[in-house]
């Protein structure tokens, strides 16, 4: 286990003892059982060792075993899921108008619906649903975009670390659009607002938020590389989503080589940058990424959705590029990371289809990007994303037989953790890992955010 890594000064406030499921840099999905986990005070995971070292454990860190919380038989623990890319705001029409292409759909309803969030009282209301939503799924960490509405954006921050939840939220910046005049703002009001944006919550960071580069000036752009780079500060933007946004922004910045080199050009790479799609990035631009340390965000269910294109995982993989999952709502209609896990298999399979030699993602490297893939792309993963010694305790706790649960248990042995499935209604989303299943099922979820 990680018997040198112990924190044998850590004050104890929790130790669970069950199975604990997450993934590694190395090991796609690892399973431990009968596995003890400590949690200080702080929140931050003090030991993780084999349940036979209780005794040994309980003398080092001075807790007494018979306080230890012992899972049940169907019980186990996993990692929060991490959504790299979601629009707060969208929540309120998910699962609705995905009957446009791209950028006729943010003209049509993207940008008028936005442009209402400069009312708190509706901001608070839609922001309240997606964050408690989101948590009802699982996710304990998101990515949000939020509107160029700075107060609105502070709001987001504030109600998601009410509710526990870590977020990374950015105030959206866009001076260009001529579709949707009313909603759009001027190069000195973005950098104005965007440095009024830059607070923080305790579980909550600001993220530089450039729409995409068809929306914004170049002089825009490089001035938010500034404020991002002066303030150490991460950033967050779209990339290669579909065909013609892609030549949009070829005859807007004709002067770039690529998508990629426009935001290279402004210093948005950088080892803190996620951009949502990248579905017609070239090896050319991918290698950039990696050599700027910039990371993808993979959202399935929005480019299916919305016709846009397929995401060639395992080439963003060979290339050794940070690659997470995002539900992308509302071009994604579910809020639930688990369909993002899905879709993304799906994504894989159909590519597989199209050629035979194509290597298929397996569920395990799935989940890695769910939840390790994601805080790695956020560049999280120094405290969050799996059961690391000295990392927060950011877990799931999940019981695949709840009472009135819709699994029937028929196997004698305990679940071979195998596939993720998940309910679509509005009511309840939650955790299901469980062999053979691959059918949407409730599950009692608890989440635990510590840190």
């Amino acid at each position: 286990m990680m018997a040198n890594s112990n924190r044998p000064n850590a004050d104890i406030s929790h130790v669970y003892r069950g199975t604990f499921i997450h993934s590694t840099q190395q090991t796609a999905l690892q399973i431990l059982e009968d596995t003890l986990l400590g949690v200080d005070t702080d929140g931050k995971i003090a030991f993780i060792e084999k349940g036979a070292e209780l005794n040994q454990l309980s003398q080092i860190f001075g807790f007494n075993p018979s306080e230890v919380t012992q899972l049940a038989q169907h019980e186990l623990f996993m990692p929060g899921l991490v959504d790299t890319h979601i629009h707060a705001p969208q929540y309120c029409y998910a699962g609705t108008a995905l009957d446009m292409p791209l950028l006729q759909w943010l003209n049509t309803y993207t940008f008028p619906v936005e442009s209402r969030f400069k009312d708190l009282e509706f901001a608070h209301r839609v922001y309240t649903q997606v964050v408690q939503r989101t948590l009802r799924n699982g996710t304990t960490t998101a990515c949000y975009f939020a509107t160029i509405h700075t107060d609105a954006s502070l709001l987001l921050g504030q109600i998601a670390n009410d509710f526990g939840q870590r977020a990374l939220v950015g105030k959206v910046c866009m001076d260009r659009n001529n579709s949707v005049k009313h909603y759009k703002e001027t190069n000195q009001e973005s950098q104005e607002e965007t440095c009024r944006w830059v607070s923080t919550y305790p579980l909550v960071r600001p993220v530089v938020t450039p729409r995409f580069a068809p929306s914004c000036t170049g002089a825009l752009l490089g001035q938010l590389g500034a404020i991002a780079k002066n303030n150490n500060l991460h950033i967050q933007s779209h990339i290669s989503e579909n065909v013609e946004e892609v030549k949009l922004v070829k005859e807007l910045f004709p002067e770039s080589e690529s998508y990629t080199d426009v935001y290279h050009k402004y210093n948005l790479l950088t080892d803190k940058t996620v951009m949502a799609h990248g579905c017609y990035l070239t090896d050319a631009e991918l290698a950039l990424f990696r050599e700027t340390g910039a990371s993808l965000s993979h959202c399935p269910n929005s480019n299916i959705s919305l016709c846009s294109g397929m995401l060639d995982v395992r080439n963003v993989l060979k290339h050794k590029v940070k690659l997470g999952l995002g539900t992308d709502v509302a071009g994604g209609y579910s809020a639930s990371m688990l369909d993002a896990v899905r879709r993304a298999l799906d994504t894989s399979k159909v590519l597989t289809i199209q050629d035979p030699e194509y290597e298929t993602l397996t569920f395990e490297e799935v989940f890695r990007l769910a939840t390790l893939g994601g805080s790695h792309a956020l560049s999280l993963d120094d405290q969050t994303g799996n059961f690391e010694v000295g990392k927060d305790f950011d877990a799931l706790r999940v019981n695949v037989a709840a009472a009135g649960g819709p699994i029937d248990m028929i196997q004698c042995e305990g679940p071979k953790v195998r596939s993720i499935g998940l309910n679509e209604s509005d009511d309840v989303a939650a955790t299901q890992l469980v062999e053979f299943s691959e059918a949407g099922f409730r599950l009692h979820l608890h989440c635990y955010v510590l840190g």
